[in-house]
């Protein structure tokens, strides 16, 4: 009997936010059968990672109740041993004030194979983010990074001296800092700047000096952030970007935040449309894509599409559709000469692309982009036509089932996949939500507007309807929008070509 071999990467995710991952932990995280990761991991990261993927939260935070190390380095013993290829995704550098060796110690013994990869550390990253630089050629030509958890263990008459101090894990013992850099002398007039959550849509850097930046904080909550202590601090006010008028025409979204509700697995392209107009983007997906309760509906009618008497028409109405029906036709044994005499109808340019990476091209493509306007424009009668129609199992087209049976056409619905609502929404958009932070809300079906209904239900309570009272609503479609008014009372912004490109141009024109 072979014997399983697996290997455990242990990951550093930089800031946490997927655009400061590394190219290898960014293919890494991708490629994981089980991803073991921390606290400071942003939810951005999340639709990297494949549906099969096992998802073990760790995270360490602060007085909360922690995940035990030693339970940790069983976890990642215990997969790799099963064979699995394993992420420990970490915040930061695996190494910098991280507990890697503990985790590595723990892997020799059992002699698993591992590989370190490095992250890009918030000690660096997130001063330079906020417009901070840890150097400088005149006020700073040295520096050094600490961690202030037990600030009784440094050498602070040695540190005083030095030009400029990057301190992580030291919020909570603020005052502690401040006291003894200024015994050992430091002026009181010394810069300091705390950056809370750097690199992320919520970052807030507060600006004082040893003699007020306590008083500046005692209302605030610090964790997670980074404190820098010197004169470079003063040059945030040359570095950090300006919103002039250049910058705003390059990047219409610049200070919308903007919430997105596709499932994980399809938000990356919106996202990245939205990003480029310089809007901070947070996901929420409400629909979690999986296989339908069961394959025999679809399974017979691939089987009765390979006989003489073929489907007419295929109709597929979402990139879904044509993942998943394809997906099963090779799990079938079959390939797609079965539906050579069979003709595609798609709706939108998303599902077309799809299909193209099949090798096929459609037939088919309604020129409103939704499956509603499918009828009265298709190309031929209906009437007594075959149609197969793998869809979503539940909350699928039934206006069109309803029309095209009207027309005269036998329609055979098959679930093809499923969307179901997923438990909680991620904390980072809880709180986004209760604290006014998102500017506007997208929908691109109606389903994701029922589920994030459901969602926001679930936490608020009754009040649910306050946490969206000055968020703009965004709909892709008519059907969305037609949803939204009966969920949420109002439209506020709809996209003419209904696709994701019309609806990001159509939030650009309103804002």
């Amino acid at each position: 009997m072979t014997k399983l071999t697996g290997k455990v990467y242990l990951v550093g995710a930089g800031l946490g936010n997927v655009a400061y991952l590394t190219v290898k932990a960014y293919q890494l995280v991708k490629q994981a059968e089980v991803l073991v990761y921390d606290a400071l991991v942003d939810q951005s990261i999340i639709p990297l990672i494949s549906p099969h993927c096992l998802k073990v939260y760790v995270g360490k935070r602060g007085s909360q109740v922690s995940t035990p190390q030693s339970e940790i380095n069983g976890l990642l013993v215990k997969y790799c041993q099963q064979g699995k290829l394993v992420v420990r995704l970490k915040g930061g550098d695996p190494f910098i004030f991280g507990r890697a060796s503990a985790e590595i110690q723990a892997l020799i013994a059992a002699k698993c194979e591992f590989e370190v990869v490095p992250g890009i550390s918030s000690a660096l990253a997130a001063p330079l983010l906020a417009g901070i630089p840890v150097t400088d050629t005149v006020m700073s030509r040295c520096f050094a990074v600490m961690t202030a958890h037990e600030p009784e263990a440094l050498n602070w008459a040695s540190l005083s001296e030095l030009e400029t101090l990057v301190i992580l894990m030291a919020a909570r013992n603020l005052p502690v800092i401040v006291h003894q850099l200024r015994q050992h002398g430091r002026s009181p007039e010394t810069p300091i700047a705390i950056i809370k959550n750097g690199g992320r849509f919520n970052q807030k850097v507060i600006v004082g000096t040893l003699n007020d930046i306590v008083h500046k904080t005692s209302r605030e909550s610090l964790s997670p952030s980074v404190i820098v202590v010197g004169n470079v601090v003063q040059l945030q006010t040359y570095l950090q970007p300006r919103h002039n008028h250049s910058r705003i025409m390059l990047s219409p979204l610049l200070n919308h935040t903007i919430l997105v509700t596709r499932s994980s697995e399809q938000s990356n392209e919106f996202r990245s449309l939205l990003e480029q107009k310089g809007a901070e983007v947070l996901e929420m997906p409400t629909l979690m894509i999986r296989p339908p309760s069961t394959w025999e509906p679809l399974d017979q009618a691939i089987a009765f599409s390979d006989t003489s008497k073929p489907f007419d028409w295929l109709l597929l109405t979402s990139a879904n559709a044509v993942s998943f029906f394809f997906e099963r036709l090779l799990a079938n044994g079959k390939d797609t000469r079965i539906l050579a005499s069979t003709k595609i109808a798609v709706v939108g340019k998303k599902t077309a692309m799809v299909l193209r990476q099949w090798g096929l091209n459609p037939d088919f493509i309604p020129p409103d982009f939704i499956a509603d306007s499918l009828v009265e424009n298709f190309p031929e009668s209906v009437s007594g036509k075959r149609l197969l129609f793998p869809r979503v199992e539940t909350g699928g087209r039934e206006i069109l089932v309803k029309e095209l049976t009207q027309a005269g056409a036998e329609v055979v619905e098959v679930p093809a996949y499923e969307s179901a609502c997923p438990d909680t929404i991620d904390p980072n958009v809880q709180s986004a939500l209760e604290n006014g932070i998102i500017s506007i809300a997208t929908f691109t079906s109606s389903k994701t507007v029922k589920n994030f209904c459901k969602l926001l239900e679930g936490f608020a309570g009754d009040s649910w309807r306050d946490l969206v009272t000055g968020v703009a609503i965004a709909s892709i479609g008519p059907q969305t929008s037609q949803t939204c008014q009966t969920l949420l009372g109002r439209v506020d912004i709809e996209a003419k070509e209904y696709t994701l490109e019309g609806l990001t141009q159509a939030i650009i024109d309103k804002m």
